[in-house]
């Protein structure tokens, strides 16, 4: 049995009472002392008010422990008249009281424990009352002072109450404070000191740029670490050139190469396929067998790993890629780099972490062609070109910018040509360095800002403005909260990556490390690489999740292109402002293996020339110099980079300090029902052309890929209604609320394919036979009864795309009470 005081424990078997305080057991014999006293005055209160005398109580141990100290407890016993006890000699006389019993009256023995009962009762209160006047005595006594104080670099907490957070700012202040401290004259003062002539990954440039970027997030008061991955990439070996020839004669060499190609020799025929889309190959090999050929395209449209994937897949033996001067407004000796593993991150540890002394199974990415690719530079082009025979090229593609060229064809049979990659494997340390602004309710939730760091050459454009945005944002954001009360609710993680001109190798190793917990507690990835490309329009990739908040940042900043205009969103926007900013994610897109990969909400954005069709021209050259940027954006690069750090910024702040999560989730139910009337027009054309089976067509049934997107699509709104009638001040319900949100977009990854074999499982972003693409996809190749199309396995594969909509839907709708079955 065990009872309570305000300070003490007291526990009770059959006879024995025990004490424990909660700063220790009772000890000392002032205590003891008091102690029986208590025990007298509290016998004597029971006897007058029973009329009677009471029971016996013998009280053991009560000499100090001389040896230890302190006493480990004290016990007092209950005595009855049968007690078989020890004989007195076996105690000292000075450690307990004897009362000789009454003769025993077996009729009282209710009375006796209830009495004993009251009386366990009335000495623990009284032994708590006066342990807690000694320890407020106690409490008068002067303490130590530290002897020093917290060092600048350490993170000091806010300790007021939590109701108090931002209580003297309100949004406008939080904004106005944001663009106050991100400044032109900042901005221009941090590139001139970030810009690096040459920052290679893994080189020294690197290195030394990592050092800067840590040495000034300890600066702003946080407490930055690194990750360190042991990566394989391909390159050049700096005595070692490139190799074309025509007709065994050489054209020319070059220093631009693209990395992870297939190394070796080949020789084939060469075939013009413009930039090599789908459908540019598609009217190729209508009139020519691409088996063994050289394939020449231009470069832009698509990423150099897209067109290398649609050769490879057609059998060709080598891609080269040029630069025409219809896109590329630059010397026509310009080399270009860049890399072919169609996917992100080390292609040898496809999955995995490139952390040293891992355990890697023995795999690389299926995004890895087996052909070769090359660049070429547009006057090794020109003399290609000048030599090709064959039909002429369609109308739509002889718009090219070669000037010594004025027929493109797409080629003869003897036109052979020969191409020889001398890429070299090797392995390099990078570090992505981090940190972080944490938040003061949720600080386990957090947004992440990330920037490239390293650039095949002087790389301005493409890495030095985006770690310069990420360092300002950093000290803003940071001092916001040391010196102007700024108290965010959730955590901001600044991230500097490494090898992002491989394929994000840096990032998506980070991601592929931490995978699980990123899927839990990062809400979104705001990308700051290239966002300046050119000085008249906005453009921006994103989540549906996030649109909404794009439209709001763009409405409340001042427009950097017409300052005359209210806002960016009035300059920008017109009557459809998706159609106008909204663009598709590329997969080379920095932000692309956060979303498709982790399903992590994420956002690329930049302002740009109109009519770009998402390329900057110097990008993966050595011409992204600072000057070349200068001239792209009017002598305004410093305007504009504080632009593009107040967008990020205000999106980020959002983000953290809003009770709710600003995750617009019913967005997606518009995306999913676009797919379904895609899939249901396709079905119904199928069952009108009788290409398939009656079985098959009954089989066929949009039903419930129907029913799983309208239970997502009742579940968001239900949590809409939820938000609107809930209590913002309730911090347990709003982070109830926001995992449901948090949990959108990580549950459209396919649970159905592997990360390892098909890493990018969103099945709306995503590549792979999973995703809603795939099934429009198939649908046509039914249609167009190709021999890759298979009735049996569509059904397969639309079956698990289904439930992962209705598994989204039911995480959505919160508790497992508020699912329905109706699927």
């Amino acid at each position: 049995m065990t009872f309570f005081s305000s300070h003490r424990l007291i526990t009770t078997d059959h006879r024995t009472i025990y004490f424990y305080g909660t700063d220790g057991p009772w000890k000392g014999t002032e205590d003891l002392a008091t102690m029986e006293s208590t025990m007298g005055q509290a016998r004597s209160t029971i006897s007058k008010i029973f009329c009677g005398e009471p029971r016996s109580y013998t009280l053991f141990n009560r000499a100090e422990n001389l040896e230890g100290g302190d006493n480990s407890q004290v016990e007092m016993k209950l005595s009855t008249d049968t007690d078989e006890e020890a004989p007195d000699s076996a105690v000292d006389d000075h450690s307990q009281d004897t009362y000789s019993p009454r003769p025993h009256r077996p009729s009282k023995n209710v009375a006796f424990i209830v009495i004993g009962f009251l009386l366990i009762f009335v000495i623990g209160y009284l032994i708590g009352y006066l342990t807690n006047r000694r320890q407020e005595a106690e409490s008068t006594v002067c303490r130590p002072v530290p002897t020093s104080l917290p060092r600048p670099t350490q993170e000091i907490p806010w300790e007021g109450p939590k109701e108090e957070l931002n209580s003297e700012l309100d949004w406008s202040d939080i904004r106005e404070l944001l663009q106050d401290k991100l400044t032109a004259e900042r901005l221009a003062d941090r590139l001139r000191e970030i810009s690096q002539s040459s920052h290679e990954a893994g080189s020294d440039g690197d290195l030394s740029l990592a050092t800067k970027v840590n040495k000034a997030f300890e600066t702003y008061g946080m407490k930055p670490w690194d990750d360190e991955h042991f990566v394989k990439i391909q390159t050049l070996p700096s005595s070692s050139s490139n190799q074309v020839l025509f007709h065994n004669k050489p054209i020319g060499v070059t220093k631009g190469y693209l990395s992870y190609s297939a190394p070796g020799t080949r020789q084939g025929r060469v075939v013009y396929a413009h930039y090599g889309k789908p459908d540019d190959f598609k009217y190729v090999t209508d009139k020519i067998d691409l088996n063994g050929s050289v394939v020449l395209l231009r470069a832009g449209k698509i990423s150099f790993a897209e067109k290398v994937a649609y050769a490879a897949k057609l059998k060709a033996a080598a891609v080269l890629i040029y630069p025409d001067p219809v896109d590329y407004r630059f010397l026509s000796d310009t080399e270009l780099y860049g890399h072919v593993h169609l996917g992100s991150g080390d292609p040898y540890t496809p999955g995995f972490p490139s952390f040293n002394h891992t355990q890697f199974p023995p795999a690389q990415s299926s995004g890895l062609p087996q052909i070769l690719a090359q660049t070429i530079t547009t006057n090794m082009a020109s003399q290609i070109f000048q030599k090709m025979g064959g039909e002429t090229a369609p109308t739509s593609w002889i718009e090219g910018g070669l000037s010594e060229v004025p027929t493109y064809h797409l080629g003869g049979e003897n036109d052979t040509v020969t191409v020889e990659v001398k890429n070299i494997l090797v392995e390099r340390s990078i570090h992505n360095v981090f940190g972080v602004v944490k938040g003061l309710v949720d600080s386990d939730r957090y947004v992440v800002i990330g920037a490239q760091r390293d650039s095949w050459g002087p790389g301005y454009a493409k890495s030095t403005v985006g770690t310069s945005i990420l360092l300002e944002l950093a000290h803003a954001i940071s001092d916001m909260v040391k010196n102007d009360n700024f108290r965010p609710r959730r955590s901001i993680v600044f991230a500097s990556w490494s090898a992002g001109e491989y394929g994000s190798v840096g990032a998506t190793e980070w991601l592929e490390g931490y995978l699980a917990n990123l899927g839990m507690k990062a809400f979104s990835y705001i990308n700051l690489d290239g966002v300046l490309t050119g000085q008249q329009t906005f453009k921006a990739a994103a989540s549906p999740l996030l649109y909404n908040l794009v439209k709001s940042t763009m409405n409340e900043m001042k427009s950097p292109i017409d300052p005359s205009k209210k806002s960016l969103y009035e300059h920008v926007a017109g009557s459809d402002w998706e159609q106008a900013v909204m663009v598709a994610m590329p997969m080379e897109d920095s932000a692309y293996p956060f979303m498709a990969f982790s399903g992590i909400p994420s956002i690329s954005f930049r302002f740009a020339a109109l009519g770009d069709s998402g390329g900057y021209p110097y990008f993966g050259t050595v011409l992204d110099t600072k000057e070349n940027l200068d001239s792209a954006m009017g002598h305004s690069t410093a305007q504009f980079a504080a632009a593009a750090a107040q967008f990020a910024g205000q999106m980020a702040l959002r983000l953290i300090h809003d009770h709710l999560l600003r995750l617009d989730v019913e967005r997606y139910g518009l995306r999913m029902r676009s797919y379904l009337g895609k899939i249901n027009r396709r079905v119904y054309q199928l069952k009108q052309s009788a290409i398939l089976s009656r079985k098959q067509m009954e089989a066929m049934s949009v039903q419930w890929l129907s029913s799983a997107i309208a239970s997502y699509v009742r579940a968001s709104a239900k949590l809409a209604l939820a938000v609107q009638n809930s209590d913002l001040g309730d911090m347990e319900m709003c982070r109830k609320i926001n995992d449901r949100i948090m949990r959108v977009e990580h549950n459209l990854l396919s649970p159905y394919v592997s990360a390892k074999d098909v890493p990018f499982r969103h099945i709306v972003f995503g590549s792979g036979s999973h995703t809603l693409q795939a099934l429009v996809d198939h649908l046509n190749a039914i249609k167009e009864r190709s021999p890759d199309s298979d009735a049996d396995l569509f059904r397969n594969q639309f079956a698990l795309a289904t439930w992962t909509i209705q598994s989204c839907a039911n995480t959505l709708a919160g508790d497992i009470w508020a699912m329905d079955n109706e699927i």
